[in-house]
Parts: C-alpha cells; sequence; structure tokens
C-alpha cells in the first residue's frame, strides 16, 4: 500500500520544519567533534549541544502528541536538569548526535503525515513554565518549527564565531 504524500497544511509544516532543520544541521558542516563542542560566545551553547537540545525537545512534544503529558520527558536525560540537554554526553560524537536527529526527525515527518487530526490535544504538564490549558497536535508542531528556527539562528551565530563561516548569510 501507497502512503499518500501530505498535501495542504501537513505539506506545510514539513517544509516548514526541513527548512528549519536544514539550517540547524548546516551549521555543523566540515566541523569536528572539538570545534562542535567548542563555546564560541558568551553563551554556553555549543553546536552540538544545540542538536542534542533540539531532538531532545522533539522526541518529548512528538511523546506529547502521542501519549500526554505522562510521557513527556527528556529522553536523553529524564531525571537530569533542563541544562543538560544541552550538554553532550561523554562518548557522544557529532555524528552521533546528527544521526539520533535524523531518526527523531523521521518519526516526527511520520507524525505529521498520519496523525488522524491536528487537532488531537492533551492537557500540559502541571509546570510553572506552562500555562495552564492544552496544546493541540498543530501547536506543538509550530512551536516546534519555530523553536528549531530559534536555535539555528544561535547555531549560525556560533559558527561564524568558530571559523567565520556563516550558514545563514
Amino acid at each position: 500500500m501507497t502512503e499518500t504524500k501530505p498535501t495542504g497544511e501537513r505539506a506545510d509544516l514539513l517544509a516548514a520544519f526541513a527548512s528549519a532543520r536544514y539550517f540547524l544541521r548546516h551549521t555543523t558542516q566540515g566541523l569536528t567533534d572539538e570545534q562542535a563542542n567548542q563555546r564560541t560566545t558568551a553563551s554556553e551553547l555549543t553546536l552540538a549541544g544545540l542538536i542534542k537540545h533540539v531532538t531532545g525537545a522533539e522526541v518529548s512534544w512528538t511523546n506529547f502528541i502521542e501519549h500526554g503529558a505522562y510521557r513527556m520527558y527528556w529522553e536523553e536525560k529524564p531525571d537530569g536538569a533542563w541544562s543538560d540537554t544541552f550538554t553532550p554526553g561523554p562518548g557522544e560524537t557529532l555524528a552521533a548526535l546528527l544521526d539520533r536527529y535524523t531518526e527523531v526527525a523521521a518519526r516526527t515527518d511520520h507524525l505529521i503525515a498520519t496523525l488522524p487530526s491536528l487537532d488531537l490535544a492533551h492537557p500540559l504538564p502541571e509546570e510553572p513554565w506552562f500555562e495552564k490549558g492544552s496544546w493541540t497536535a498543530r501547536r506543538v508542531l509550530t512551536n516546534l518549527i519555530a523553536e528549531t528556527a530559534q536555535h539555528a539562528g544561535h547555531a549560525d551565530i556560533i559558527r561564524e564565531s568558530l571559523d567565520g563561516q556563516k550558514s545563514m548569510g
């Protein structure tokens, strides 16, 4: 059985995600692990850390879409601090982080294409940083696209500070 190619809103979501992901991944092109883990600005952010963080955010939020708040956690650091999601662990190479990001992106894209309704909603976790109420799958996905694009901009600044390379300019 052949899957039909998404159209309309779903195609727009997939295209926006693809663009944001492309720019984020592109900032790491040709880097060594050492360079990808180097702090180049006043921020503690690194390119490898951004890839890890965005991957974890996608896992967390797609778990939320599929299962609700009780499954919304950072897969890589379920018991760790939020700031730990920006820090690759020992032995986590840039290549491995990018491979994991590719796997997670494929899962998210499949979810976008096959979810019965983008209106599916779950209550947000009861945490001080979340508003009260529910988010639809559509709201979660637009939030993830915005976060990915924002972090692609951060990554561009980090890369330019590292070696002058501009991935977005």
